[in-house]
């Protein structure tokens, strides 16, 4: 039996609340600093108050420390993971090895996808470091995940199934400090695989002009979740700490269905690590929320249409295709879903460009915009990347979350005892299926034993299932049919309050996430631990002095630091292949001459290497 983990996005508290209540098993939210995410730091109360609230379900809590940090910040550092430890979070994700020095004892540790996770020999030694878990890179097939569990069994695989892709593998992109003195390994990544570029090759001659060439479609694994689990993947993250709690609560909930319906198909082998079940006022839509288009990038090896080339922003829904044009400014949709008043509609015109515009009126499949755009014609495809009804929706208490509990009430010598058992077993982080005992607590009053005058039982029933804004639903009331005592509804209150009281210890001193890992600790003794080699020393992103102390190297390298002149980007996404032009893969031979280059509008030149033999783009600044 192996335990199940969907872990969400937080950006604040709220969403991390909201992530909870649709279904998350874990949640990951950044501290106030050193988070790779900077635009999304929160306070140590605000995770605290996360903790408290997750605890009783069971779901874990991760904090981000994985920017690479600078001698003066080891201090701020380690204190940080103190307050988090006595906060009570989960793990800590980190990138910099100077925390496996910083982190106090029995604080797990995993290591983010920043510290570029794509080999099974990378996740063995990182798993003889002492890292609880270790977040694979993007760009991963299915194969590959299953070959790396193969190898390195015990070492716990998180990979990412959904959200925005980055272009270059996680901890290796520099192109952001390149142009703008902005660290994406230091969380200000500014997004330089989002713009515009031309392609030009060796002569000058333009292959390209301006567009996306970097920008990748959002990855979508929502049909590879059991695939997935079998290849070894324990935990199936979620992109988005930038995204609001509408994205959460629709995004969570649909993935959190698709999980409890792979378990239900194979309820022997797999189970969620958390408990209760959620309620939803909406039907969860991952196209219904915001999106660039979908791909499954390299989940079944390389594929065609990764690359949103036309833009970079969010197409969202197909919706349909305008009809035809009317006189009276509006539009005839043949369309595939309902439209409504307010929705934001999209469209690419002939010039390659993403045009976008807001309805007015709908009546049935004709539209009225509020202003007809420039270029609609008959036969172009709408996209909706405004949902008015979904935001409506997710605007309110949209998520509900409760702990089924099975309650049954018994007689003593001298009273009445109620006990309460979990309707549904729990899945233990080390992926044992914990079976309760029966019933897990009771309580019990003194009373004396009066027959009741009339039948007592659907008000004992009624009594003892009102358990209000608690974590806990009574799923069901054991009772004889003829139960003949009368109990006061005073008596049942009371022991129904202490029955909670004490289901709530119970949740509540559970395990959590408990790691049975090794810590490591540098000192002077420790010896040197080669890590998997890279060509280029900055490549190693060692920006302090322990973790030079770590890599034993004579001086800090990374390029923040030194600069360089290796790639600033390595990538899977390869353009040669995008455009149809790698004869490896059937496309047709080029007729350029390499070096290619990219340029933006400033006229700054990146060169593309083509490294076929590990089939990997490498961009260099020139």
């Amino acid at each position: 039996m192996r335990s199940l983990e969907l872990l969400a996005p937080a950006k604040n508290l709220a969403c991390g609340i909201a992530a909870i209540n649709h279904g998350a098993d874990a949640v990951y939210i950044g501290a106030q600093r050193f988070g790779a995410r900077a635009a999304a730091g929160n306070s140590l109360d605000d995770i605290r108050q996360l903790c408290q609230y997750a605890r009783p379900f069971g779901v874990r809590v991760y904090v981000t420390v994985n920017t690479i940090l600078y001698d003066e910040e080891l201090d701020a550092t380690r204190q940080l993971l103190v307050d988090l430890q006595q906060a009570g979070v989960s793990a800590v994700l980190v990138q910099d090895m100077a925390l496996l020095s910083l982190a106090p004892a029995g604080l797990p540790l995993h290591a983010s996808t920043q510290t570029d996770n794509r080999t099974a020999e990378k996740v063995r030694w990182l798993r003889g470091l002492g890292f609880a878990r270790v977040v694979l890179a993007r760009e991963l097939s299915i194969d590959e995940i299953a070959e790396i569990h193969r190898q390195v069994p015990d070492a716990e695989l998180e990979v990412f199934v959904h959200g925005a892709l980055c272009v270059s593998f996680s901890g290796l992109c520099y192109a952001s400090q390149v142009c703008f003195s902005r660290s994406a390994n230091r969380g200000e990544c500014a997004q330089f695989c989002r713009m515009r570029f031309s392609l030009v090759d060796a002569a000058g001659k333009k292959i390209v002009h301006e567009r996306y060439l970097l920008s990748l479609k959002d990855m979508n694994q929502s049909a590879n979740l059991q695939a997935l689990a079998e290849a070894g993947a324990t935990s199936f993250k979620i992109e988005g700490r930038l995204k609001d709690e509408a994205y959460v609560k629709n995004v969570v909930a649909a993935y959190s269905e698709q999980l409890n319906a792979l378990i239900r198909r194979q309820p022997d082998r797999y189970c969620r690590v958390s408990r209760g079940r959620c309620e939803y006022t909406f039907h969860p839509d991952l196209d219904r929320t915001f999106n660039r288009g979908y791909t499954t990038y390299f989940a079944r090896g390389r594929q065609p249409a990764m690359v949103s080339f036309d833009t970079p922003k969010a197409i969202g829904q197909l919706v349909g295709t305008v009809k035809e044009l009317r006189r009276d400014s509006s539009f005839n949709v043949a369309g595939i879903v309902a439209l409504h008043n307010g929705d934001g509609l999209c469209y690419v015109n002939a010039y390659r460009e993403l045009v976008g515009f807001r309805v007015n009126r709908v009546e049935g499949n004709r539209v009225w915009p509020y202003r007809m755009p420039a270029g609609l014609k008959a036969g172009v495809r709408l996209y909706r990347n405004q949902d008015q009804e979904m935001e409506q929706l997710l605007s309110h208490e949209s998520g509900v979350r409760r702990i089924p509990i099975t309650i049954q009430l018994g007689v003593t010598t001298d009273g009445f005892r109620i006990m309460g058992r979990f309707s549904d077993p729990i899945c233990w982080p080390n992926g044992i299926r914990e079976p309760f005992p029966d019933p897990i607590v009771s309580v019990s009053a003194i009373c004396e034993h009066q027959k009741a005058q009339k039948p007592s039982r659907d008000n004992i029933i009624r009594q003892l299932s009102k358990l209000g804004d608690t974590v806990f639903v009574a799923e069901r009331i054991d009772l004889a049919d003829d139960f003949p005592y009368f109990i006061p509804n005073s008596l049942l209150a009371d022991m129904r309050h202490r029955l909670v009281d004490a289901l709530l210890a119970d949740v509540t001193d559970n395990p959590g996430y408990s790691s049975e890992f090794p810590s490591f600790t540098v000192s002077d003794e420790t010896p040197y631990h080669a890590a998997p080699s890279y060509r280029v020393p900055y490549l190693y992103n060692i920006s302090n002095r322990l973790s030079q102390q770590f890599y034993a190297v004579d001086a800090p390298s990374a390029y923040e630091l030194r600069g360089g002149d290796g790639p600033v980007m390595q990538c899977r996404h390869c353009l040669r292949y995008s455009l149809g032009y790698c004869v490896r893969h059937g496309g047709r031979r080029p007729d350029w001459h390499e070096p290619l280059s990219l340029v933006i509008g400033d006229g700054r030149r990146f060169r593309l290497e083509f490294d076929c033999a590990n089939c990997q783009m490498n961009v260099y600044a020139t």
